[in-house]
């Protein structure tokens, strides 16, 4: 375990599917929320209101020992009816299953679905807001900004490091090309994303992609699955 290993949180919905993680060692991550794959030596887990008490919480995580692309219906043959079916998933290999004592909680009820963070944020984490660096933060607080407008943006956490300059990613698909906007932005046809703490600047920054969303035809529409 290196301070720098990446981790993913991932939200788990169903009690069956945490019961599959402990028995079969295997989480599934839809592949249109990973459009760049899966990079992260562990995954941790927060459990959504199926869990009752647990609910809200980052409970468990595993170190992710290998990856493949499976249709759900070979990972789920028992929900070969499922609408997703023939859909194409991630099949993360996992090793043990361990618990965080204590608990990484969400008192703020920020909505959760994927995050990607760092080992060392994860073991000094106490609230799920310590897992975000700074830009982050803000990159998430202008994510699900633009989500309340009916825009259905991407984003790469700083802490994946896969974006093209090493910062923290917004990205909206629209009918005349792709608008990016990040908090290390290098090249000119990329929006910067100035960090600030004030709701002020979340909006200045959605504003500004919005408008250039705009300008490139608009939001080009596709169904991407959150969960399943």
């Amino acid at each position: 375990m290196y301070p720098e290993d990446r981790v993913l949180v991932g939200v788990i919905n169903r009690k069956r599917d945490f019961e599959k993680a402990q028995s079969e060692h295997w989480y599934r991550v839809p592949q249109g929320q990973a459009p760049k794959g899966i990079h992260a030596e562990y995954i941790a887990f927060f459990f959504s209101r199926a869990f009752k008490q647990l609910n809200g919480g980052i409970h468990y995580y595993a170190r992710r020992t290998g990856i493949e692309l499976v249709r759900r219906r070979d990972l789920l043959p028992a929900e070969a009816d499922h609408p997703r079916a023939d859909e194409w998933y991630h099949k993360l290999q996992l090793g043990d299953i361990r618990r965080i004592d204590p608990p990484i909680l969400n008192p703020t009820r920020r909505p959760v679905s994927f995050i990607y963070t760092t080992w060392d944020r994860l073991v000094r984490a106490r609230v799920v807001a310590d897992l975000y660096s700074e830009a982050d933060e803000f990159v998430d607080r202008v994510f699900h900004a633009l989500e309340e407008t009916g825009v259905r943006p991407e984003r790469s956490w700083e802490a994946a490091r896969d974006s093209d300059d090493g910062g923290a990613q917004i990205r909206i698909l629209c009918e005349d090309g792709l608008v990016i906007a990040s908090t290390a932005a290098q090249a000119e046809h990329v929006i910067p994303l100035a960090v600030a703490d004030s709701p002020e600047a979340v909006q200045a920054s959605v504003q500004t992609i919005l408008q250039a969303i705009q300008a490139s035809g608009g939001p080009l529409m596709i169904n991407v699955p959150i969960e399943g």
